[in-house]
């Protein structure tokens, strides 16, 4: 087994929803590389050039015992998937060394079942994004034409073994799941889709997180339907259909959100 992994940055991350962030900061281990190749990726410079720095599991571990000193609410793996046997090495030595955080699984959901079922007893805090329900938007804008099916059975797996949201008297998440959507300029029927397959599916065992930070930051020349920022009444609409439906267990972005001030700076601040 390839021991080592690339991660660009491990850092305190106050921009994730407010019951992961909370007032301290998330513990977010932004891991290279990716499953996915959407086109308007935010995070390109990691996921698709493959900036980052190869460390050890023992170094890894030792990264999330750091991100605990430093006040960190969790432990917050973003694109894990490709590195799934060496992360669940690290969190087990990490915590026979006083690793006491939950661990977030923060992933795109083109996922694996039986991938997920050897983190059972690893992860605590699942955060999937739902992308697309039809799987012809997946192919055109993320080279994915099974999204859909893989998403949804990912999910299911998830729900299995955290069917449950449990918070702690400071209202921060230690158990369940999240799903996200982005909303995409002219998705919004795709985004309302999904958000009724979710609800009327798994109902408040869930909470749903409506994203309105889409910010097209990288060459869309052959896209131009996505070359622009979601405006608010795309938002709007689907944000107000969420609640026609009797959505409650959700999170919502202000309209500032879509800026590149909110993506991470990939400096290897906190690998070193």
């Amino acid at each position: 087994m390839y021991e080592k992994v690339k991660i660009s940055r491990a850092a305190l991350h106050m921009w994730e929803e407010p019951c992961i962030s909370g007032e301290d900061g998330s513990g977010t281990v932004f891991f290279s590389g990716c499953n996915m190749k959407c086109v308007f990726c935010q995070n390109k410079a990691i996921s698709t050039n493959g900036f980052g720095k190869e460390i050890t599991i023992e170094r890894l571990a030792e990264i999330f015992l750091e991100l605990q000193s430093k006040g960190a609410l969790n432990i917050n793996l973003v694109t894990p998937t490709h590195y799934t046997k060496q992360i669940i090495n690290a969190v087990k030595l990490a915590k026979s060394k006083g690793l006491k955080l939950p661990i977030v699984y923060n992933t795109s959901s083109y996922e694996k079942v039986e991938t997920l079922k050897e983190l059972e007893e690893i992860i605590d805090i699942w955060l999937p994004d739902f992308k697309y329900i039809d799987n012809n938007v997946a192919e055109r804008y993320s080279k994915a034409n099974n999204y859909a099916e893989y998403a949804k059975a990912a999910i299911d797996e998830m729900i299995r073994q955290q069917p449950n949201c449990v918070f702690d008297e400071n209202g921060i998440i230690q158990k369940g799941v999240i799903v996200r959507h982005l909303v995409l300029p002219g998705q919004v029927q795709g985004a309302k889709d999904i958000i009724k397959y979710l609800y009327e599916k798994y109902g408040e065992n869930i909470f749903i997180s409506i994203m309105s930070q889409y910010t097209p930051c990288t060459n869309l020349c052959d896209y131009p339907e996505i070359d622009r920022k979601l405006t608010w009444d795309e938002y709007n609409s689907v944000v107000d259909y969420a609640i026609d439906l009797g959505l409650e267990n959700g999170f919502l972005q202000e309209e500032e959100s879509a800026s590149e001030s909110f993506i991470p700076p990939f400096d290897l601040e906190g690998v070193e």
